[in-house]
């Protein structure tokens, strides 16, 4: 009604609109965080997610309230999820730097599971690392397979441990003895052929040619045939040892 001054009308008026642009701004913030969406620009703040690949989400690392920034020229953004093709596994392991001159890319793998022992899993060795790591000590080469998963595998996990074999060497059919019954001698290997029967049974040491071994059995490329008997590990005879004491005074 003019009763007033005209700039302390004004100085009045002005709290009187910031203090109303204050408590809009606080409902606006209440309603996101309660409810996702303001009202008041529900058209701006709805933002659609959409993933790259389809799969199954892993980890949503951001919660409700939290401040999110779009992925541009001068940051990586923020991750809100992440997604994985269960599908489509990658193995990851490291091998031993004495080994690793024996591998090459596109070697069929054997991956195991450790929480899953009865599964076991086809894989291609896809990666070799062409630089080694320090472990505890030891260099270490990183590999990647691809797995191949069968159609029963419903029970997969990202992050599980596993293992995985590589056949480096194999030969199939062939004659194969206990290693245990050749005898070394130098480069030259031999095995001892049963000759006779009863009382008259001799043994013929015969030079032999050797292929891979596992440990346990090696195989035999030449010197005996299939239908030979051959000797065991030799045997030693010891003599029975006589008892000994220690005297003394106590």
């Amino acid at each position: 009604n003019g009763l007033v001054a005209a700039d302390e009308y004004e100085k009045i008026a002005q709290s009187l609109r910031q203090a109303r642009e204050e408590v809009g701004a606080a409902q606006d913030n209440l309603e996101v965080v309660r409810d996702g969406v303001s009202k008041s620009n529900a058209s701006a703040s709805s933002t659609l997610i959409r993933s790259t690949i389809p799969g199954l989400i892993l980890d949503i690392p951001v919660k409700v309230g939290n401040s999110v920034i779009l992925a541009n020229t001068f940051n990586d953004g923020t991750t809100i999820a992440t997604v994985a093709n269960m599908n489509d596994l990658i193995f990851r392991g490291n091998i031993d730097e004495t080994e690793v001159g024996r591998l090459s890319t596109g070697m069929t793998m054997k991956i195991t599971i450790g929480a899953l022992q009865d599964l076991k899993f086809d894989a291609r060795l896809e990666y070799i690392a062409p630089k080694a790591t320090d472990q505890n000590g030891a260099n270490q080469f990183e590999i990647k397979a691809a797995v191949n998963l069968p159609s029963n595998a419903t029970n997969i996990r990202s992050g599980y441990s596993a293992n995985a074999e590589i056949v480096l060497a194999e030969a199939k059919n062939v004659l194969a003895v206990q290693e245990s019954a050749i005898e070394f001698d130098g480069d030259d290997t031999y095995l001892y052929v049963i000759k006779g029967e009863g009382d008259k049974q001799t043994y013929e040491r015969r030079k032999v040619q050797t292929g891979i071994s596992d440990g346990i059995n090696i195989e035999i490329r030449s010197g005996v045939k299939p239908n030979e008997r051959i000797r065991g590990p030799k045997m030693i005879a010891t003599e029975k040892a006589e008892p000994m004491a220690k005297h003394g005074k106590h």
